[in-house]
């Protein structure tokens, strides 16, 4: 299927695997998901709806949101140069 991107490493059966990567940063940064709802502006119920629930792949801008709440960010990294 052209236009969708397979991880070579990751099964993606269920959920984004950014959902995985997002779940570790919160629980080493060592605060509830009620503390970080409260920093980050997104509601706890999304949070648990990320690592329990039904969400399958969520929006940038709150992954993004709470990650900075955790002291956390995403970066890019190019892989290869064009030649």
């Amino acid at each position: 299927m052209s236009g969708f991107i397979k991880y070579k490493t990751y099964a993606f059966i269920d959920k984004d695997p950014v959902i995985d990567q997002v779940r570790t940063v919160v629980q080493g940064f060592g605060e509830t998901h009620a503390q970080i709802s409260r920093a980050s502006g997104v509601s706890s119920g999304t949070l648990h709806n990320w690592f329990a629930g039904p969400t399958k792949r969520p929006q940038f801008a709150t992954i993004n949101a709470v990650l900075r709440a955790c002291d956390s960010e995403l970066v890019i990294v190019k892989r290869r140069q064009k030649r």
